[in-house]
C-alpha cells in the first residue's frame, strides 16, 4: 500500500503531496491551491546518446479541458498542440530549474505538468514551478534545489503574494519571482511604469514570500526524499585538455575574439578549433578523442576569454566599456503600404516592426482554462528566421523561443496603449528580426514602439528596452568574489556570461522585465546595480528613438481603416444584429464598411472603413434603423439590396423587412429596356424615397433621383472647396488694402 506524504504552506494555501500517484516517476508531486490541482513529474534517462555535448532538459505543461469541466473544440474533441499559455508556462518553469543541475550532467531530464482541476480562481503557472521544484527535490535526480515561486501584485499601493486571477485585473504589477533560499534566480512580468525603487521593494517582498514554500519543500524531502543518484559527468579527458590548452593558449583565444566584428570572431575561433583538432589527431590519434573533448574545452576557453578583460580592465570583446551601448539607428515609415513601420538597429542586431490596425472583432480569443482575460486586442508576434544569424535551417512556424520573446515584448508595450474607448482598434505588431547579435527581444520593443507611433497609435509614453549581462569570478568556496555588470550584451556575452537581465520601460518607470541566470543565484546588490544601469541605458535609447519620431503621428495611414463611433439605444442592439446576424451582415455587405458592436451592451457601435462614402452609407443605414425609426421616410436616400426583379422594375429592401419598388423608368436617366440590364437580385444599389401611398403604404423608390442628388452633393462640395481656395488670397490681402 502506497503511503501519502503531505505538507502545507499555511499563509499561501499551497499543499504538496506525494506517494499515491505516479510512483514510477523519479519524482511526482500533486500541488493544490484552492481547487486548482496540478500533477508534476520529473524523470531522468539512465543513458546518454553517443557524442552528446549538451543538456537535454524538456519541460512540458499541459491543460486538460476536463479540468474545467469542458469539451475541447474541433472535430476530434481532444487536446492538440500546446497553446501559447502552455508554452509560456513551460518556459517559465524551465528557466529557473536549468541552472541548478550539476555541470557536466547531461542525462536527459523531463518535467511534465498536467492540470487536473481548474477552479478559475487560482492560476496554475506558479504551482507548476513549485511542483517541479518539489518533484526534483524529492527525486534521486542530482539537482541543487529547492527553489520556490510566487506572483507579486501591487494593489492599492500594497504588495500581495499569489493574488487571485480577479485581483490581478486591478494590479499595477505582475511580478513572477523565483528564488533559492538565499538569492534571486529568475523574474518575469510587467508593470505600469513602476519606478525602479518600488520595483526593488517588490523583489524584496517576493524573496520573503517564497521562504515558507522552500521550507515546506525541505520538510517534504526530509519525510520522503530519495538519496541522489550518481551519474557520469561529461567533460574533456585530461590528455585532450592539456594538448588543446598548450596549442591554443588563453592569449590566442583572447586575440581571436577581441576587437573584431561578430563574423570575424566566429571565423577566428573556428580556425583555432581546427588547429587544435589537427594537434589532437597527430598526438593522440583520431580514435583517442571525440568532438565532445574539443567542444567542452573550447567552451571553457571562450568562457574565460570573454570575461577576462571585463573583470581585469573593464573592456569587452568588441572594445566597449561596461556601460557602453552599441551604435543606434532608428527610422520610421520604412515601408509604403503598411499602417505603421519602423527599423531599429543596435550594433548588428536589427529589427523591422510592422503595425496593423483593425476592427475590434479582430481581437484574439483566449481559450485558457484557468480564468483571466478571454480575448486580447493587442498582439505582438516575433519572428526569428535563420538568415538573421547567417545560417540555414528550417523556416516554419514560431517555436517556443519566438513565442516567449514575443510575449515579453508584448507585455512591455501593452500598458502604454490607449484604452479601447479612446482608440477602439485591434492592434497587431509583427517584429521581423533581420540580423541578430544579442537581445532581439529588446530591439523588438524599441522597433515595435516606433511602429505604433508611426501608425498613429496615441501611446501614453514611448518605451525602450535593454539587456544587462554579468561577468563573475568565484572564490575558493564558490561564492562570488568579483563581478561586473555590462550593458547591451552581445550574443556571445549572453552565451558565455552569467546573466541576461532584460528591462523595458519609459522615462517614468519599468513596463516589462525578464531575468535569466546561468549561475545558482543573483545577490540583490548585483540586481540593483543592473536595474539602475538599465534605466540609464534606456533613457539614452529613447533619445535616439524620439529623434526619429518625437510623438505619435496625429493622422492614421491612408491605408488604415478609419473609425466612427455612434451611440444607439441598447434596446435596439438586437434590431441592428437581426435574426442570425442577417441585418448587420446586410449593412456590411451593401456598404463595404466593417461594423462592430461593443460587448458591454452599452449601445456603442464602431464603424470601420477607409472609404468615406462607405462610412457615410453605413452611418445612414444604422441611423435609419436605430435612430430615426424603422420606417422608410420620404426624401431620404438608402443603400439597399435588390430582392426581386420584374418587367416593370425592381424591389429593393432599404431597411430590415421594409422594401419599395423602383419603377423601370426610375432605374437610370436613360431608357431601360429590361430591368436586368441595370440591376440583378442581390445587387446593392442606392435609392431615394420619392413617394409613399397613404392608403396602402407602398413605397416608390428612384435610383435615378438618388444618383442625381449624390452628384449634386459632390459638385456642391467641390464648389465650396474651390470658393474657399479662391477667397483665401483676398482675405490675406485685405489688411494690406486698409
Amino acid at each position: 500500500m502506497n503511503q501519502k506524504y503531505t505538507v502545507t504552506v499555511p499563509n499561501l494555501g499551497i499543499q504538496f503531496s506525494t506517494g499515491t500517484i505516479g510512483n514510477l516517476a523519479n519524482g511526482a508531486i500533486i500541488v493544490t491551491v484552492g481547487e486548482t490541482n496540478l500533477m508534476v513529474t520529473a524523470c531522468v534517462a539512465q543513458n546518454m546518446r553517443p557524442g552528446q555535448d549538451f543538456f537535454p532538459l524538456t519541460v512540458d505543461y499541459r491543460e486538460k479541458y476536463a479540468a474545467a469541466g469542458r469539451f475541447p473544440g474541433g472535430y476530434f474533441k481532444r487536446e492538440g498542440r500546446p497553446t501559447e499559455k502552455e508554452i509560456l508556462t513551460s518556459r517559465l518553469c524551465d528557466r529557473p530549474c536549468r541552472p541548478l543541475f550539476p555541470e557536466g550532467f547531461l542525462n536527459e531530464v523531463q518535467i511534465i505538468g498536467q492540470l487536473l482541476s481548474a477552479d478559475q480562481i487560482n492560476d496554475a503557472d506558479i504551482p507548476m514551478v513549485n511542483g517541479a521544484s518539489a518533484a526534483l527535490a524529492i527525486s534521486d535526480i542530482p539537482w541543487n534545489g529547492p527553489i520556490a515561486a510566487v506572483r507579486v501584485a501591487l494593489i492599492d499601493g500594497a504588495f500581495v503574494a499569489n493574488p487571485t486571477i480577479e485581483q490581478m485585473f486591478s494590479s499595477a504589477l505582475d511580478l513572477i519571482y523565483v528564488g533559492t533560499e538565499k538569492n534571486m534566480l529568475m523574474i518575469e512580468g510587467s508593470a505600469d511604469q513602476l519606478p525602479e525603487e518600488e520595483f526593488i521593494k517588490a523583489l524584496e517582498f517576493g524573496h520573503q514570500a517564497i521562504q515558507p514554500i522552500i521550507a515546506a519543500i525541505k520538510e517534504l524531502v526530509a519525510k520522503c526524499g530519495k538519496p541522489k543518484a550518481t551519474f557520469a559527468l561529461v567533460g574533456a579527458t585530461p590528455e585532450a585538455r592539456a594538448i588543446i590548452e598548450r596549442v591554443v593558449p588563453a592569449e590566442r583565444v583572447s586575440a581571436a575574439i577581441f576587437g573584431k566584428e561578430k563574423a570575424a570572431r566566429g571565423a577566428a575561433v573556428k580556425l583555432l578549433k581546427e588547429e587544435a583538432k589537427t594537434a589532437l589527431t597527430a598526438e593522440l590519434g583520431a580514435d583517442k578523442f571525440t568532438d565532445v573533448d574539443l567542444n567542452v574545452v573550447f567552451e571553457d576557453l571562450q568562457y574565460k576569454a570573454y570575461r577576462h578583460t571585463v573583470l581585469t580592465k573593464g573592456v569587452r570583446a568588441d572594445g566597449r566599456g561596461q556601460k557602453d551601448i552599441r551604435p543606434l539607428n532608428a527610422q520610421v515609415g520604412v515601408l509604403p503600404r503598411v499602417h505603421g513601420s519602423a527599423l531599429f538597429q543596435r550594433g548588428d542586431t536589427q529589427n523591422i516592426a510592422l503595425t496593423t490596425l483593425g476592427p475590434t472583432k479582430e481581437a484574439q480569443d483566449m481559450d485558457g482554462l484557468t480564468g483571466g482575460a478571454t480575448s486580447k486586442s493587442f498582439m505582438l508576434h516575433y519572428n526569428f528566421p535563420p538568415f538573421s544569424v547567417g545560417e540555414t535551417g528550417r523556416f516554419t512556424g514560431p517555436g517556443r523561443r519566438e513565442i516567449g520573446h514575443g510575449a515579453l515584448a508584448e507585455r512591455s508595450l501593452v500598458l502604454v496603449l490607449p484604452p479601447e474607448d479612446v482608440f477602439p482598434y485591434s492592434i497587431r505588431v509583427v517584429s521581423e528580426i533581420m540580423a541578430s547579435n544579442g537581445s532581439t527581444s529588446m530591439a523588438s520593443i524599441c522597433g515595435g514602439c516606433l511602429s505604433l507611433m508611426d501608425a498613429g497609435v496615441p501611446i501614453v509614453a514611448p518605451v525602450a528596452g535593454i539587456s544587462c549581462g554579468l561577468m563573475t569570478e568565484n572564490a575558493a568556496d564558490g561564492s562570488i568574489a568579483k563581478w561586473v555588470t555590462i550593458t547591451d550584451i552581445l550574443g556571445e556575452e549572453d552565451h558565455f556570461g552569467d546573466m541576461d537581465f532584460k528591462l523595458a520601460g519609459t522615462t517614468k518607470g519599468i513596463t516589462g522585465f525578464q531575468l535569466d541566470l546561468k549561475i545558482n543565484g543573483l545577490p540583490f546588490e548585483i540586481a540593483q546595480t543592473a536595474i539602475f544601469q538599465a534605466r540609464d541605458a534606456r533613457i539614452e535609447i529613447l533619445k535616439t528613438m524620439l529623434a526619429a519620431l518625437p510623438a505619435p503621428r496625429t493622422d492614421l495611414s491612408k491605408y488604415a481603416p478609419r473609425i466612427q463611433t455612434i451611440q444607439i439605444d441598447p434596446e435596439k442592439i438586437g434590431l441592428l444584429i437581426g435574426p442570425g446576424g442577417k441585418t448587420i451582415r446586410r449593412i456590411t455587405e451593401t456598404t463595404g464598411a466593417q461594423i462592430d458592436i461593443a460587448e458591454d451592451d452599452s449601445g456603442k457601435v464602431f464603424i470601420y472603413s477607409n472609404n468615406a462614402d462607405a462610412m457615410n452609407r453605413a452611418v445612414q443605414e444604422i441611423d435609419a434603423l436605430c435612430g430615426g425609426g424603422s420606417q422608410i421616410e420620404m426624401g431620404k436616400i438608402y443603400t439597399g439590396r435588390v430582392t426581386g426583379t420584374k418587367e416593370f422594375g425592381a424591389f429593393v429592401e432599404c431597411l430590415p423587412g421594409k422594401e419599395g419598388l423602383v419603377h423601370i423608368s426610375e432605374l437610370a436617366d436613360m431608357r431601360v429596356r429590361r430591368t436586368e440590364d441595370v440591376v440583378k437580385v442581390g445587387d446593392s444599389i442606392t435609392v431615394k424615397c420619392i413617394g409613399i401611398d397613404e392608403r396602402s403604404g407602398k413605397v416608390r423608390l428612384s435610383r435615378k433621383a438618388a444618383m442625381k442628388d449624390l452628384e449634386a452633393q459632390k459638385q456642391g462640395g467641390e464648389a465650396a472647396t474651390s470658393a474657399q481656395a479662391s477667397s483665401a488670397p483676398a482675405e490675406a490681402a485685405a489688411p494690406a488694402q486698409n
